[in-house]
């Protein structure tokens, strides 16, 4: 039996990360909506 996830530090930081959500407006969004509500991380 092999496991699905195999975590790789920079493939999450580049498909959730900082810089990858302010690259498209919807991401930016996120961002926004996370710093509104309080998050003290926004992202990866």
């Amino acid at each position: 039996m092999s496991f699905t996830y195999k975590p790789k530090k920079k493939k999450r930081a580049r498909t959730h990360g900082f810089l990858a959500r302010m690259k498209s407006s919807t991401g930016r969004n996120v961002i926004k909506r996370r710093m509104r509500k309080g998050r003290r991380k926004l992202s990866v």
